[in-house]
């Protein structure tokens, strides 16, 4: 479809010109005689670009474009205006800039010139509403609704990142590794006051001990060997965000000490640098080993872990929140379906019971992987449970209760209520695994759908 242009001029030929010119060029092309008229045209038909005169009678092209700019602002519209002045008239065109003009050419003009004009006022807005979109994009991306789980456990870890999101104070996330510690770290600034700047992230234990500074804080040229030109350091390019320090506690006693002062001080100095950086940067760090012990076996700063330690939100395993399995494996089946181009509908019942029995020594990194792979390789509508690696999907049931086997008391026991509520725990565990669906709860008890609902009945539990 043609980019609309909308052309202002209160000269019949200089309108006919612009028409003929930008026509030719492929776009569609509407004219209007005044600024009054233009904002008529633009709300019958809103333009991508508008080509005005500066000097018209009554409202002027300064006046027209501010009211284009404000109504666009009000309306969420993309709009671009390049200015048309008379030789000579540069403090005119100047004040058009200011008010928001794309850019503006003189009169009289080449015809090469405008065009490339307007086509590098379009080229701009494209890349504006791109740069919007996917900033949209990222954030939603890291919206609480993405760090997926209704457990106590991860409600606690919301609430955390609410009361934390708009301020400035530092952050130590700890958990184990694949548990989520750079989503959370993600989702406390794109949805806080700093979700405009950048967020910038470091794997603290992927660096050489021999670089860690000239990674967090940058060097001039010629001060070290290989120091070939100036970098700017990752703590300069979080200026006025979040810098993320995931294995904080690989950073070196050395590193520590710089890193200290450039959190009290918000200033540093580049390797090799003489003069200071000042710097806004908020830090969140992250440790997938306790901090507390590694300063009490010296080799993490103390002053320094009080410093990063203002909040603290601890991640639980994945084996800890087991009941947020379910719902973790269809937000990645939703994800990866689409990402794969398969029309999966559903997740077998038996899959999501060995899901959950399963211990996830990698946490919510393993999940993701174990589902991505299983949609990978899936063939029809609905995930099966050979779809799954053998040593997820072959666990099979305990054969005993959970409950441990304890001694009979001397007051005796009353073995109908103990056996009812382990069956009625089954039941209940059953219908959840495959999500209400009672013939399929059924199958899983390995019982006949009469009996399974018969028990139902007994326990209340037949809704």
């Amino acid at each position: 479809m043609a980019e609309r242009i909308l052309v202002v001029d209160d000269e019949l030929s200089m309108r006919e010109f612009l028409e003929i010119l930008l026509t030719r060029e492929g776009y569609a092309v509407t004219v209007a005689t005044s600024a009054e008229q233009a904002l008529v045209k633009a709300e019958e038909a809103w333009p991508a670009l508008v080509v005005t005169d500066l000097n018209m009678p009554g409202m002027t092209g300064v006046e027209l474009l501010r009211e284009l700019k404000t109504r666009s602002a009000r309306t969420e519209r993309d709009i671009e205006v390049v200015v048309v002045t008379a030789f000579g008239s540069t403090e005119s065109a100047v004040d058009a800039m200011r008010a928001g003009a794309a850019d503006y050419v003189t009169k009289p003009f080449n015809n090469a010139e405008l065009l490339l004009v307007v086509r590098r006022a379009l080229e701009r807005q494209t890349l504006e509403a791109e740069n919007v979109r996917l900033k949209t994009e990222v954030r939603g991306q890291y919206q609480f609704g993405n760090l997926v789980g209704s457990s106590k456990a991860m409600a606690e870890v919301y609430d955390l990142i609410r009361r934390v999101k708009d301020t400035r104070i530092n952050c130590l996330i700890e958990g184990e590794s694949g548990s989520g510690k750079e989503m959370v770290a993600r989702a406390i600034h794109f949805n806080g006051i700093r979700r405009d700047g950048p967020f910038v992230a470091i794997n603290c234990g992927a660096i050489p001990e021999n670089l860690v500074e000239s990674e967090l804080f940058g060097h001039v040229k010629g001060s070290f060997t290989g120091a070939h030109r100036d970098k700017q350091g990752l703590m300069r390019s979080a200026h006025g965000g979040t810098l993320f320090l995931d294995e904080v506690a690989s950073l070196p006693l050395s590193s520590q000490v710089s890193l200290l002062r450039a959190l009290q001080e918000r200033r540093f100095t580049p390797v090799g640098a003489i003069k200071e950086i000042e710097v806004d940067v908020r830090l969140v760090a992250a440790s997938n080993v306790a901090l507390e012990d590694a300063v009490a076996d010296g080799v993490f700063r103390e002053d320094l872990y009080y410093r990063l330690n203002v909040v603290r939100i601890e991640l639980p395993p994945l084996r800890e929140r087991a009941d947020d399995v379910p719902e973790l494996a269809r937000h990645f089946v939703r994800r990866f379906a689409e990402e794969y181009g398969k029309e999966l509908q559903s997740i077998s019942p038996l899959v999501l019971d060995a899901l959950r029995r399963y211990h996830f020594p990698g946490n919510v990194r393993e999940l993701q992987n174990l589902v991505e792979r299983a949609v990978a390789l899936s063939r029809g509508p609905q995930l099966e449970l050979a779809d799954l690696p053998e040593r997820v999907g072959q666990q099979r049931l305990p054969l005993e209760p959970s409950s441990a086997l304890q001694a009979i008391p001397p007051q005796g026991v009353n073995l109908d209520a103990l056996l009812g509520a382990e069956e009625k725990r089954w039941l209940i565990q059953a219908l959840d695994a495959a999500e209400g669906n009672k013939t399929n709860a059924a199958r899983l008890l390995q019982m006949t759908f009469r009996s399974f609902r018969y028990r139902l009945a007994k326990y209340d539990l037949d809704s």
